[in-house]
């Protein structure tokens, strides 16, 4: 299992000639059903399940494959392809059940052997998986199995429709990482077959939910119809999925008016205003913050006193309530609203002594205090730095606004848009001084968002590493004491704070339009639309 480069796989596929046929209308007849036309994003860097970090890739994904649970409706943990499961009572072993007759997409039998095969893939070095410490980091012989022992994992399957997961210490919430799209299984003989291409081509997509991929026109459209072989297809009502890889808000407004589109998840903010009260026009709270990373391994960004100086000269308020036009919220901790502590309380209300870490609002005094203790009297000595974003919603403001307000402390920045496909892939490699980050929670335990700042953890973009911050953690991971848990968790967050490790600027909210001829759909707390039990009506 050779690790490949995703971008220049898509950019081999993009050469060949593209698939012909007449575009559909949103709600026209694909096959045996009707087709539902969305957008929610451009081109995905990928939507291979261990490889995929973002948002727009992991709603493809939860749409062609099924984890062993799922997360319904109510968000609630849900079964998936496990029907029931079990936990022994230290909390060690976890059981899993598959339900009877589970198939692939192509009508090949799925088996708990899939599940352990997948998981140890996750591990695999050559892979490289980015989240494969967040999701098996408990399970005995993950260690191992990351330096290439893969059968050390603690994954096994007792049968061909039991599954048993050892771990290494207790973790709660290891049901939401069981449905967790990461930990999705992949068919074996695909993946060996055709390495990490196998995510690239119609014919070679082997998955096991509730639709598949049929047609994929690069930089056009993917096309997900009906899976017959899903365990629940009778309750799936659409024949397809049109997923229309538009990159431009203009562009995808254009198709929504029209009704080619019947969902479209970037909306030009320009057009926010005039569509307040507009019952097609939908605003929620997700898990998850909007901030900015730092390439800690580069001068003068390994300074911490440099990193708190620019954090300090933000205006968080203006950002959210004017620029993003109450969008969004400002962002005074790294760990907004909605994570659960392990009392089941709000995670950022406890924070801190109750207050927050930042003022909304901008400091520049503090800001000029401490470029100065860093060496830079009002910026005197630093050098021009750069600030990468892709240019879609509030980026590209973001990025100027950012220009405006270090510039009050002598700070001159430089911007750099680069297209979507070949951001994360950069900002992942560390080629970056300064970059627009965000994460939206894959479960509500606030672990996901601070595991970010591990110092081995493979979505940690800025390479921030301290060995206080990862002794918080570590603790968190093994304690069973959830009032410890808690305390050393909220300790991670002050170090990072106090360290500056990253710079927290709002606290995201999804805003998309709607038409209301979709019914039985739903949008999740984790930033997801989930279609596949939904209709469309006249």
């Amino acid at each position: 299992m050779k690790k490949k480069v995703i971008s220049m796989l898509l950019a081999a596929v993009m050469t060949v000639s593209m698939v012909s046929g007449t575009v559909m209308t949103a709600g026209a007849e694909e096959g045996e059903g009707k087709q539902l036309s969305v957008q929610i994003g451009p081109d995905p860097e990928t939507i291979d399940p261990a490889l995929n970090s973002a948002v727009d890739g992991g709603n493809m994904i939860l749409h062609a494959f099924e984890c062993l649970l799922t997360i319904d409706q109510d968000g609630q943990i849900a079964p998936g392809q496990a029907e029931t499961w079990e936990t022994s009572e230290d909390g060690l072993t976890w059981t899993f059940h598959l339900r009877d007759g589970l198939k692939w997409s192509d009508g090949s039998d799925l088996t708990a052997n899939d599940f352990v095969y997948s998981w140890r893939r996750v591990c695999d070095p050559e892979v490289a998986a980015p989240y494969a410490e967040t999701v098996l980091g408990m399970v005995v012989g993950y260690a191992e199995a990351m330096d290439g022992d893969l059968e050390a994992l603690g994954v096994t399957a007792i049968d061909d429709k039991t599954l048993e997961v050892k771990l290494t210490a207790p973790c709660t919430f290891f049901d939401s990482l069981a449905a967790f799209a990461t930990l999705s299984p992949v068919q074996e003989a695909t993946v060996e077959a055709n390495g990490d291409a196998w995510a690239i081509e119609p014919e070679t997509y082997i998955c096991n939910g509730p639709f598949m991929i049929t047609e994929w026109v690069p930089g056009s459209h993917i096309i997900m119809s009906k899976n017959p072989n899903y365990w629940n297809a009778d309750a799936v009502k659409l024949g397809s999925i049109k997923w229309n890889l538009i990159e431009d808000a203009n562009a995808s407004y254009s198709a929504y008016q029209s009704g080619e589109v019947l969902m479209i998840k970037d909306v030009p903010t320009e057009e926010i205003p005039s569509l307040e009260g507009n019952e097609e026009f939908h605003v929620e709270p997700i898990i998850g913050t909007y901030y900015i990373s730092y390439n800690t391994q580069v001068e003068p960004f390994d300074n911490a006193l440099v990193r708190k100086a620019l954090n300090l000269a933000i205006d968080r308020e203006y950002v959210a309530n004017t620029l993003m036009q109450g969008t969004y919220s400002p962002a005074t901790n790294f760990v907004g609203g909605g994570w659960k502590d392990t009392d089941g309380s709000d995670f950022s209300a406890n924070a801190n002594g109750g207050a927050p870490y930042m003022t909304a609002t901008a400091d520049i005094d503090g800001a000029l205090a401490a470029l100065a203790e860093a060496g830079y009297p009002n910026g005197e000595g630093l050098p021009v730095l750069h600030y990468t974003t892709n240019d879609t919603g509030y980026h590209k403001p973001v990025a100027e606004y950012l220009q405006q307000a270090w510039k009050e402390i002598g700070v001159t920045l430089e911007v750099e848009i680069v297209e979507w496909s070949s951001f994360t892939p950069m900002r992942r490699n560390g080629e970056f001084e300064i970059a627009r980050n965000g994460w939206v929670g894959d479960y509500d335990d606030p672990s996901n968002i601070l595991d970010l700042l591990y110092s081995s953890n493979g979505n940690n973009d800025g390479k921030y590493t301290s060995a206080d911050f990862d002794a918080a953690m570590d603790v968190s991971r093994t304690t069973i004491d959830p009032a410890e848990r808690s305390a050393a968790l909220h300790e991670a967050e002050d170090i990072l704070i106090a360290d500056a490790a990253c710079c927290p600027l709002a606290y995201y909210n999804d805003f998309w339009l709607q038409s209301s001829k979709i019914t039985g759909m739903w949008h999740s707390a984790y930033g997801y639309w989930h279609f596949m039990y939904a209709d469309i009506v006249e």
